[in-house]
């Protein structure tokens, strides 16, 4: 021991002596935590930009981005058929569909089971080997904790155990437990092949089961989010910001996707309904028809036509209350996206930027050219009962708390930085200073930081009222603010599209962190600035589609950023060309998956197909990484330390060991 032991050591000393009251059980714990140390550093997994699709996200989460499938391959080699591997995986992805249909066809089924069972057995002890034994148990469903830790743990190649492990499964199938067995120990290979799960962004938005996809991460293992702009939206409409009400109800119609607002979350859009039809029902509305393909989507025309008018009434509401939130906040130099007052109503243009456009139509019977921004009694009465249906939904306000309790602005893991979009650069790429609510002006980690306790303030009971009202208006300013670090463009131009033919009002300037990050120094520059050190650090983000069939590249600033937008929206694959990446980081180094768009669960368990993939090597490392070369590893080191502090004390006689009983 060189260093004396302190009156602060002694204090934590004392108090870690309860958990560790003896030399040998202090002894035992530093072996244990030096073990770990020197196991294989467990799976990591990045998924972005999930955008609703649920089926497409529970697949890639089944198949962990293709890691199951690769641990079957190097398994069984040759030793058993292409076919046997595929139908093996895509049992461990939809074990009790997937049976259903095997017992349907298959003439011997207890010859099967014993063949299947013994192949699950060599999967679950490959996806086990890089963890204690104590990690793996915690995994174990009760019901068959016991058998399959014997199972795994026991191997017929020895003779005398043969017999043993034989009987095991011979009871299983004649208790007739195999299908329990089966589908139990698939999700404990679920819950193996991947330590750590990674969301950078996006859940909500576009496809129909946002709501399906919380549901599964409630009960997941282990998970972190980094809010994108589409979450912090729908976190700004469950705090009450009616513009981001309106934001996320107009999105939804636009890609006619209400599942997750009225099946999910209960929100009545009757009252929407009503007013569209009584204020809109001479209106075509035609710019304001669904992204959809009406005949692949089996939408009528009536739906069709009420689609558009609701669709059309939420948006120039939105239009309304984003020109009052930004006349409330002219620190948000926003003044640009108050579009109604630059319209000339008689004749049906716009003038922006000087220059004057016609509209595309100039139908709008709610809107008063003396004061185009202020709300009609009708519609007050309509965002009034809107406000409340979000307000009361018990399941959106748990499903958003859930967001709070796993997610922040940024994270560091293992040398990565995670972000969903950008960081805020100036012109010649130094970190650009940003005003928040308060006026104080941050940047880089320090601003991340600062946004994440505005928006955790949003929902915190002991805000200061005063202080609670601008935290939820900045909401809207994150979804489309041009410093916003979830938006960073120079302006959103949502009115444009729709009214506008002429392209060039509809281009949204990016920020320079969009223009600069395949500059390896400047992310260096940003890496510095974020604390993140190593000679293999890396930043990960989403956000943008990666346009792959003109040749844009995932991988930038020669490997230092990899951009994973997981391209699950439909709406995204034919401009991309793919439905895009996700990464794995497991203990030999990082690969990048190339997807394919997803058919269907459906067709995954009656055809075994899997969502096809191209696997590009990003980084390998030149050893094996083990528990640790991560951050885990820093910490058990430290504990060690105190351990062996705790040792030296009770060695010489600074702390007494103490009876456990007492």
């Amino acid at each position: 021991m060189k260093t004396p032991i302190t009156q602060d050591d002694l204090r934590y000393l004392t108090l870690l002596s309860h958990s560790f009251p003896t030399i040998a059980e202090a002894s035992t714990e530093i072996i244990n935590l030096q073990a770990i140390l020197n196991l294989p550093k467990g799976t990591e997994h990045f998924l972005a930009d999930i955008h609703g699709e649920f089926e497409a996200f529970q697949h890639v989460l089944k198949n962990a981005s293709g890691n199951i499938k690769r641990k079957v391959n190097e398994i069984f080699g040759n030793q058993i058929r292409e076919t046997e591997k595929k139908d093996l995986c895509t049992l461990i992805y939809y074990p009790r569909e997937k049976l259903e249909l095997i017992k349907e066809k298959e003439e011997d089924i207890n010859d099967w089971y014993h063949i299947t069972i013994h192949h699950l057995v060599k999967v679950c002890r490959e996806v086990s080997s890089k963890y204690t034994r104590s990690k793996v148990r915690k995994s174990l469903p009760p019901e068959f904790s016991y058998i399959i830790q014997e199972l795994l743990h026991e191997h017929t190649e020895d003779v005398d155990k043969t017999a043993y492990v034989s009987a095991i499964i011979d009871t299983i199938i004649s208790t007739g437990s195999a299908d329990d067995f089966i589908v139990a120990i698939c999700h404990v290979i679920h819950r193996l092949a991947i330590d750590q799960l990674h969301i950078l962004g996006d859940i909500f938005d576009r496809g129909p089961g946002a709501h399906k996809i919380i549901d599964t991460m409630e009960s997941y293992h282990s998970w972190d989010i980094q809010w994108g702009n589409h979450d912090i939206l729908w976190m700004g409409a469950c705090a009450g910001n009616e513009a981001c009400i309106c934001n996320v109800i107009r999105l939804s119609l636009r890609y006619a996707n209400l599942a997750t607002l009225e099946e999910g979350y209960g929100i009545n859009l009757i009252p929407l309904a009503t007013f569209a039809l009584d204020t809109y029902s001479d209106d075509p509305c035609e710019e304001f028809q669904p992204h959809i393909l009406l005949e692949e989507e089996g939408m009528d025309l009536k739906t069709q036509h009420l689609t558009a008018r609701m669709h059309k009434a939420i948006a120039i509401i939105q239009f309304k209350l984003e020109a009052q939130l930004a006349a409330r906040h002219p620190e948000w130099d926003m003044a640009d996206r108050d579009v109604l007052h630059f319209i000339d109503y008689e004749h049906g243009t716009i003038t922006l930027d000087g220059k004057t456009y016609s509209l595309t139509s100039c139908q709008f019977p709610t809107i008063s050219p003396d004061d185009p921004t202020a709300l009609t009694e009708s519609e007050r009465t309509l965002m009034d009962r809107l406000r409340h249906s979000f307000a009361v939904s018990e399941k959106l306000h748990r499903h958003i708390r859930l967001l709070l309790q796993h997610g922040c602005m940024y994270a560091i893991y293992n040398n990565n930085l995670l972000f969903h979009a950008s960081v805020p650069l100036e012109a010649d790429g130094e970190l650009k200073e940003v005003a928040l609510i308060s006026g104080k002006k941050y940047k880089g980690m320090d601003l991340l930081h600062t946004i994440g306790m505005i928006i955790r303030a949003a929902f915190q009971n002991d805000t200061d009222p005063q202080e609670k009202a601008s935290c939820i208006d900045y909401f809207l300013y994150l979804w489309c603010g041009k410093d916003s670090p979830l938006f960073g463009k120079s302006k959103m131009a949502t009115f444009e599209r729709y009214f506008l033919k002429e392209k060039e009002t509809h281009k949204e300037e990016k920020g320079y962190y969009f223009i600069l990050r395949d500059n390896e120094a400047i992310c260096d520059r940003i890496l510095d600035a974020f604390g993140v050190s190593g000679s293999h650090r890396h930043i990960i983000n989403g956000h943008v589609p990666v346009h792959v069939k003109t040749g844009e590249n995932p991988i930038k600033a020669n490997g230092k950023l990899m951009v994973i937008d997981g391209g699950f929206s439909q709406a995204y694959h034919k401009e991309t060309g793919i439905a895009g990446y996700t990464l794995v980081y497991h203990s030999r180094g990082f690969e990048l998956v190339q997807h394919e768009p997803f058919t269907s669960s459906r067709d995954a368990i009656l055809r075994g197909t899997d969502i096809l993939g191209t696997t590009q090597i990003v980084e390998m490392s030149a050893h094996r990484m083990r528990v640790s070369d991560t951050d885990k590893g820093a910490e058990i080191r430290k504990q060690i330390a105190d351990l062996e502090k705790l040792l030296y004390a009770y060695r010489h006689g600074i702390i007494k060991e103490r009876d456990r009983k007492h």
